[in-house]
């Protein structure tokens, strides 16, 4: 059974920091690029970051540089996002997701991921 459970979301002040958890299982991690998107209330989901499954290139949407850092560990199948200078515009649903191959469209990542979590809510307070 294929799982990505995130973990590490709560309440944080803005210029605070987060750091979230996704620990995955049931397929090959090391092959596949993890991601994180985030769905805030009435928006889209959006793309946050990417990082590849071999070669470790990253996208980091215009909104997360700078701030925000995509790690992953594949020997405990774990990636994370170090979220740093949050703001309240970054209060949102985060999702987990995995996929072969990723697409970036128009600089925003396309949201056809074949696994995903079942997300984990940051809330930034002024």
């Amino acid at each position: 059974e294929v799982q990505l459970v995130e973990s590490g979301g709560g309440v944080a002040q803005a210029g605070g920091s987060l750091r979230l958890s996704c620990v995955a299982s049931g397929f090959p991690f090391a092959d596949y690029a993890v991601a994180w998107f985030r769905q805030a209330p009435g928006r889209e989901r959006e793309g946050v970051s990417c990082l590849s499954g071999r070669d470790g290139s990253i996208w980091y949407a215009d909104s997360a540089k700078g701030r925000f850092t995509i790690t992953r560990d594949n020997a405990k199948n774990m990636v994370y996002l170090q979220m740093n200078s949050l703001e309240p515009d970054d209060t949102a649903v985060y999702y987990c997701a995995a996929d072969l191959a990723p697409v970036v469209l128009a600089d925003s990542l396309y949201p056809q991921f074949e696994y995903w979590g079942q997300g984990t809510l940051v809330t930034v307070v002024e």
